[in-house]
């Protein structure tokens, strides 16, 4: 009977065990069901699949919390989700909830690829997709939250862009992940940026004098722009005409960030010098390359070529050319449009000096008509083959961007090889006057044709390949030229006046001299154009050289010689 009794017993106590299990189950079960549009295995919630997968039936009003989630959950997956949702080109396929990055092609097509790897998956149907919404409360918490996933990149460098790009945004979460970095981080320079954010967020929230004094000692001299608008916003809040008109208010602290802000205005402005005199050498560097042909041809020869412009703008369009003859090697293409243009230029000008120019000897305002019929000729050749609209050169990947020296100032590194390149080609100029026997014969006949000729020089032939070398450097400017501006019927007419001014500025004939006066023009044309404006600025310049002509009509380094007049 004892025994019937403890069976009994068991038996009921095994029914409520599952009873209660039941319950208990019921009870989750509605509580998943309230925290998400569809059912979701428990045991699964934690973890990183589970909420991306869930990611894509969760509602808009509860985006927000699945992705804070996300963020903590530590993927590594979550920052490319996120920045593909911030790009509003995060989708999920229907038929498996599988999450896909896809954007529209130039036909309208939907070309889709994986979110992780980037790997292309092809073209997918309109109705096999759903696009992942974002609103501008989701969109401003994962600019934010991409900016916390950085703080973990390898890269000092990633890390270093991730704190500075949270300074105009130091919001709790953003202080509190930057704290727990400088707990860990060992990179001087990232622990230098995370010091500075914490002192603008000192500065903005603490009331201790003496915290705040540190902290603007931090800022003092820093150019990011987010510290320059603190302080002077904190300057101007207690500052009116000179004193402190808000007495509630440290005078101290005010006292403090105006000296910080007159230290940061003093290097900007240092740095604005420094980036004029940078424009300048590189205005410079264009009108060197496009002058040097011209101070070649004028001073051997002494022909006014007004056909010089339409040289430099054939070595552009051959530039172009060579981009359409091989469009899958664009990186290299300029160092085959190089010679290119070098040649279809020399060879236009061979020809121009064999069919016209050679029969104008002595005569310079007809040499003047002349070219200047020819430069209309090749304008209107052009426009037939190429059509009147400007083409498009392709900047090669590693002439793009700029080289970041501050906050305040950047150099483009298109700008930068052009002018190692002007000067590259100036040396090779230089060495082929002075080193080989065309340059003797050249400087020979620059100097006394007559005398040349009677010592046994081919005048004619040296006068050929002159005026087919200065057509030929010519197009090397325009290769250059192309890299940065564009490339049309009219791009020679651009520099053909700027170059007779440096050639009769620096002194006819002399290479020095042309060097000298492109890099003294250009600079002096930037360091105008702030304060007078560029056309101003250009008229001021020619201004200066008609004077500086009355004293010194043969330049800043005239030729020397017996027969140099």
């Amino acid at each position: 009977m004892m025994a019937v009794g403890c069976l009994f017993l068991l038996l009921l106590g095994s029914g409520g065990a599952k009873a209660n299990s039941a319950s208990v189950s019921t009870e989750l079960s509605k509580d998943v069901e309230i925290n998400s549009s569809v059912p979701v295995d428990v045991t699964e919630r934690t973890s990183a699949e589970a909420l991306l997968e869930q990611l894509t039936h969760t509602k808009l009003s509860k985006a927000a919390a699945l992705l804070e989630q996300l963020e903590q959950s530590g993927d590594v997956r979550v920052r490319a989700v996120f920045q593909t949702m911030l790009d509003g080109a995060l989708y999920y396929q229907r038929d498996n909830r599988q999450l896909l990055a896809v954007r529209k092609g130039e036909d309208k097509s939907l070309n889709a690829s994986d979110v992780f790897s980037g790997e292309s998956l092809g073209v997918v149907a309109k109705k096999s997709v759903k696009k992942i919404r974002v609103n501008n409360r989701l969109r401003v918490y994962l600019r934010g939250a991409l900016s916390r996933l950085a703080l973990n990149a390898d890269s000092a460098d990633d890390r270093n862009i991730a704190v500075m790009s949270m300074l105009d945004k130091l919001s709790a979460d953003n202080v509190a992940a930057l704290q727990a970095l400088d707990e860990r981080e060992t990179n001087h320079e990232v622990k230098v940026s995370i010091a500075l954010a914490l002192a603008m967020n000192t500065l903005a929230t603490s009331s201790d004098r003496d915290q705040r004094l540190a902290a603007i000692e931090v800022m003092d001299g820093r150019l990011e722009a987010p510290v320059k608008n603190q302080l002077r916003a904190l300057v101007d809040s207690a500052v009116v005409d000179g004193s402190i008109v808000n007495s509630s208010l440290d005078t101290q602290v005010i006292a403090a960030a105006q000296k910080a802000l007159q230290n940061i205005d003093g290097k900007v402005t240092a740095y604005g010098y420094v980036e004029q005199l940078f424009f300048g050498l590189s205005l410079g560097s264009v009108l060197l390359l496009a002058a040097i042909g011209l101070a070649i041809t004028f001073g051997v020869m002494g022909v006014i070529n007004m056909a010089h412009g339409e040289m430099i703008m054939i070595g552009a369009y051959a530039t172009f050319v060579v981009q359409q003859l091989m469009p899958n090697f664009l990186e290299y293409s300029i160092w085959v449009a190089i010679p290119a243009a070098f040649l279809t230029a020399g060879l236009v000008g061979v020809l121009i000096e064999r069919c016209v120019i050679r029969y104008l000897h002595g005569r310079p305002l007809e040499t003047l008509l002349a070219t200047f019929g020819i430069s209309l000729i090749l304008q209107q050749a052009v426009r037939t083959i190429f059509s009147p609209l400007n083409q498009t050169v392709v900047t090669p990947e590693w002439m793009s961007g700029s080289l970041e020296i501050n906050a305040v100032l950047s150099i483009t590194y298109s700008r930068i090889y052009i002018f190692i390149f002007a000067l590259i080609v100036f040396a090779a100029l230089q060495l082929v006057m002075k080193k080989t026997s065309l340059g003797l014969q050249v400087r020979a006949v620059s100097q006394n044709r007559s005398m040349a000729k009677s010592m046994g020089i081919h005048t004619d032939r040296v006068d050929a390949l002159t005026f087919g070398l200065g057509s030929g450097i010519a197009g090397i400017a325009g290769v250059a030229l192309s890299q940065i501006t564009n490339v049309g019927p009219n791009l020679g007419q651009a520099y053909i006046i700027d170059s007779f001014m440096v050639v009769v500025f620096g002194g006819v004939g002399n290479l020095l001299g042309t060097l000298f006066a492109g890099f003294s023009l250009g600079i002096a044309n930037k360091f105008l154009e702030p304060a007078t404006g560029a056309v101003l600025a250009n008229i001021i310049v020619l201004i200066f050289i008609i004077l500086f002509m009355q004293k010194r009509p043969k330049g800043l380094f005239p030729q020397k010689g017996r027969a140099a007049e």
